[in-house]
């Protein structure tokens, strides 16, 4: 395969290569961040601990290291119950289960995964889930680019916030257009 080839097919395997300029070919990446940075197992880049109420999260790539182009988190310990109905203008979200079972609504369609399951849900396409299942589920989830998404969950984790509070998603730009998903 020619790498020209090869590049294109890695951006369409990894939605955040899309919006940069080598997966044309062209110039490499600049991050802001020149070394590996570990973040063991159970463990959150910041040392902090932060909980959703159905979930724990852990911040495992923050926007900083990719210079905005990139944020990934863990949710462990995820319980029923899960964010209401919305979309992203700006990011493509990618979920990839680890333990236990998700179900997820992306668009009109309804998909139940199981661990080393993925989607992705593509901007501006309504998406939600929720864990179903007798034992809690682990999964990664993804932002490309970041956006104000980290700030998102900072802030969820840290306050007692409406997660059916339209202006609230939009401040972060993010549609609210549902309820959480139901299981039954």
């Amino acid at each position: 395969m020619k790498r020209r080839n090869f590049l294109k097919s890695a951006a369409a395997t990894f939605p955040f290569a899309l919006s940069h300029p080598f997966a044309l070919g062209t110039e490499p990446l600049e991050f802001p961040i020149k070394e590996a940075h570990v973040v063991l197992a159970g463990e959150d880049i910041n040392s902090e601990s932060r909980t959703l109420g159905f979930s724990h999260i852990s911040f495992k790539i923050s926007t900083q290291e990719t210079g905005g182009n990139f944020f990934l988190f863990e949710h462990s310990n995820l319980l029923p119950g899960g964010p209401p109905l919305h979309f992203h203008y700006d990011q493509e979200e990618w979920f990839y289960v680890m333990e236990g079972e998700v179900l997820f609504q992306i668009g009109e369609k309804r998909i139940q995964l199981k661990a080393g399951d993925s989607v992705l849900a593509p901007r501006k396409v309504p998406h939600t889930f929720t864990a179903v299942g007798a034992k809690p589920a682990k999964m990664l989830i993804a932002y490309s680019p970041a956006g104000k998404m980290e700030q998102f969950f900072r802030d969820m984790a840290h306050g007692k916030v409406d997660l059916m509070d339209a202006t609230l998603f939009r401040k972060y730009g993010c549609e609210l257009v549902g309820p959480p998903l139901k299981t039954t």
